[in-house]
């Protein structure tokens, strides 16, 4: 699954250590997910859309 995690990351500016303590998963979770390494779960995908304050279709692509 294509995301834009990082390019929203960067437009708040906020790192990916900032990010992970806000959502309480490690900076390694939020990397794999931006590099397509991992898929979240739904949880942690709905914390992202609150985090962004975006909708999930703005941060995720699912391709097949």
């Amino acid at each position: 699954m294509n995301n834009n995690l990082k390019s929203l990351r960067k437009i708040k500016n906020v790192s990916q250590n900032d990010l992970a303590n806000a959502l309480s998963v490690s900076r390694q979770t939020i990397n794999s997910i931006e590099n397509g390494k991992f898929d979240p779960s739904l949880t942690l995908a709905i914390k992202l859309t609150k985090y962004f304050n975006v909708s999930i279709d703005e941060i995720f692509k699912y391709e097949d």
